[in-house]
């Protein structure tokens, strides 16, 4: 059973997934990184795939991603350095990146590359559903990737209903219609949050965008399965100059 399927069915609510630029703040970081969650007891992590146009990205995910590209990161770098880390990490990995690198690289390459390495999943905000569909979803079937869709309060209850049909991991539920970013309360999405469950649909979700303290860690976790950080950790990541301290500062903050 792949990793993402055996998280979810161990545990089904208060998972924690982080999320995290390869190559930042520095090239080498990846694995120290990696190594730094698992230990800290994170459940799940999205590798972000660094572009140079992340239009999903707020500033601080933009800014990490410029910076990674800077340093050398690449698809090609990335999969380097993740040769043999499920000697060493057990939790969940997936892929989060944009279509035109990953394009670039050939997708069934890519698809290849993360099964050999051990990846569980992926996420190409920008692949439209019907493309993926009909001409990407057997390709990730055949390496047993499960590709993880995006739902924001704009999306239609069709839409929804076909993306949670089609899905077998879980569903990436975006806090607001909004680019990536902390924020400080979700006290107006608890509409959003009421009207997805009352759908009852069969996938898991993790709610991410904007979750960057303990009122918003909790409301998320009220409404889905667990949450989905990244802005907050990538900020901490480029304040602090140890990864290990980094990783303590944030999960510090997630109380407060």
């Amino acid at each position: 059973m792949n990793r993402i399927n055996q998280l979810f069915e161990k545990k089904q609510k208060n998972i924690l997934s982080v999320y995290f630029t390869a190559g930042f703040p520095q090239l080498e970081d990846t694995v120290p990184v990696l190594k730094a969650l698992q230990a800290n007891g994170v459940d799940l992590v999205e590798i972000g795939i660094p572009f140079s146009d992340p239009m999903a990205d707020g500033p601080v995910i933009q800014q990490s991603s410029h910076e990674a590209l800077q340093n050398g990161m690449s698809i090609r770098k990335l999969f380097s350095q993740l040769t043999d880390i499920r000697q060493e990490i057990q939790i969940p990995l997936v892929m989060m990146g944009y279509l035109n690198p990953v394009m670039q690289f050939g997708f069934e390459n890519f698809c290849r590359e993360c099964s050999r390495v051990g990846v569980d999943g992926m996420i190409i905000p920008d692949l439209p559903m019907s493309d993926y569909l009909h001409e990407y979803k057997a390709i990730a079937d055949k390496y047993d990737l499960k590709f993880i869709f995006l739902i924001t309060p704009e999306t239609s209850e069709e839409r929804i209903r076909e993306i949670d049909e089609h899905t077998n991991g879980f569903i990436y539920m975006v806090s607001s219609a909004a680019v990536t970013g902390t924020q400080q309360s979700f006290d107006s999405r608890i509409a959003y949050f009421n009207r997805i469950n009352a759908m009852g649909l069969k996938n898991p979700r993790l709610i991410g965008f904007g979750v960057s303290n303990k009122a918003t860690l909790e409301m998320v976790n009220q409404h889905a399965s667990g949450a989905i950080i990244g802005s907050a950790f990538i900020k901490t990541l480029g304040e602090q100059h140890q990864i290990g301290t980094a990783v303590e500062v944030l999960l510090d903050n997630l109380k407060k």
